[in-house]
């Protein structure tokens, strides 16, 4: 199935690129101003964040991958077991290749199968009806769905989608048309601020910012191409950071002090580590995605060292929050951070005050 091979290039390439990390990341343009005496206990951090209608245990979760295949089948099937051991929310990769060839079923539905209590997202496309988002819902008995936009994919992939003008319009009818929360995310070049609040007018509840850094699905599609004169490598990259979008949000009120609390900003995209949540947290998601730097685990390692990876992550967040001081995930919107590099740049053109970034434990809370 010409289909199936496609997820088994995305698995393979996508692989390949955790073998070949970029040198660096925007998450490096931040880091924590050490107040040595603001720490607190390790037992006095509560690691819970409030997504939507759930309490995650933890401000982790393991983003949509990959799904269709027998590969993919192995894949979900180690991380819904770690995610059923750990209680920390899952999402498939996309199943529209299941609603158009249910025999590859299987590689999705394993997922409920192993995780049956657990907080389990379907993920499906732009550009999908009302009709395919519930029966994907159906598919896995979903919590929720990840509706994942992609136009930067869709460009470069030889069989790709390119109407795009009609997404906004679907996302707005799947959100009013669904019974559990829609959560809208990119795959790799970001949502914009702009973007963030025509999703939420749009009645869109949770987003996941999912910026550049990560798996670059754009690089993956022109791998794909026969090359030649048929190259799209100039696009590589394209989009903006986690740290940018949620810069951006700041910019715009969706995340920080005053921002709406049953709106949800939630960021993936180039997680390498621990400290990479955090900083997350502090620039103001709710909770964070990771994809790529577990793929390889979940493939070639197994549910039990994906199980014990999850656990470690949480355990190192938990410790790093007692370290800034912070009781809870919303508690690191008050901690120091500087800004430099091309974040700096970025935040200054979009009228971030970073010295403001810089002090705010000093503010009531």
């Amino acid at each position: 199935m010409i289909v199936s091979s496609r997820k088994d290039d995305h698995i393979r390439l996508a692989s390949e690129q955790q073998d070949n990390p970029l040198p660096r990341r925007d998450y490096d343009d931040i880091s924590f101003i050490h107040h040595a005496l603001d720490g607190i206990n390790r037992d006095q951090v509560d690691l819970s964040a409030q997504v939507g209608p759930w309490t995650y245990p933890a401000p982790l979760y393991v983003n949509g991958m990959t799904g269709g295949t027998d590969t993919a089948m192995i894949i979900n099937r180690n991380l819904a077991i770690a995610a059923s051991r750990t209680g920390i929310t899952m999402a498939s990769g996309s199943v529209g290749i299941a609603l158009d060839y249910p025999q590859t079923a299987p590689s999705f539905t394993v997922i409920r199968e192993e995780n049956p209590d657990g907080i389990v997202f379907a993920n499906i496309g732009a550009g999908r009806s009302v009709d395919d988002a519930k029966r994907a819902i159906d598919l896995l008995s979903a919590d929720g769905l990840q509706l994942h936009v992609n136009a930067v994919q869709e460009t470069v992939m030889p069989e790709g989608d390119r109407e795009f003008s009609s997404w906004l319009g679907l996302i707005e009818s799947i959100a009013s048309s669904i019974d559990v929360p829609l959560m809208v995310k990119e795959v790799g070049a970001g949502l914009s601020a702009k973007t963030i609040l025509k999703l939420r007018d749009a009645g869109v509840t949770i987003v996941d910012v999912a910026g550049k850094g990560g798996t670059d699905f754009g690089k993956i599609e022109n791998h794909r191409r026969d090359g030649g004169h048929d190259d799209y490598s100039y696009l590589n990259g394209f989009g903006g950071s986690a740290v940018q979008c949620l810069l951006d949000a700041r910019a715009a009120g969706l995340v920080g002090p005053g921002a709406d609390p049953g709106f949800a900003v939630l960021s993936s995209g180039g997680v390498r580590h621990p400290l990479d949540i955090m900083i997350s947290l502090a620039l103001g998601a709710r909770a964070v995605g990771v994809a790529g730097t577990f793929l390889k685990v979940a493939l070639n390692e197994g549910a039990d060292a994906m199980t014990s990876v999850l656990e470690t992550w949480s355990t190192r967040v938990g410790e790093m929050m007692a370290l800034v001081g912070a009781a809870s995930p919303a508690a690191m919107e008050y901690t120091d951070i500087l800004i430099g590099g091309q974040s700096r740049d970025f935040a200054d053109v979009r009228g971030i005050d970073r010295a403001a970034l810089a002090r705010r434990s000093q503010e009531d809370r």
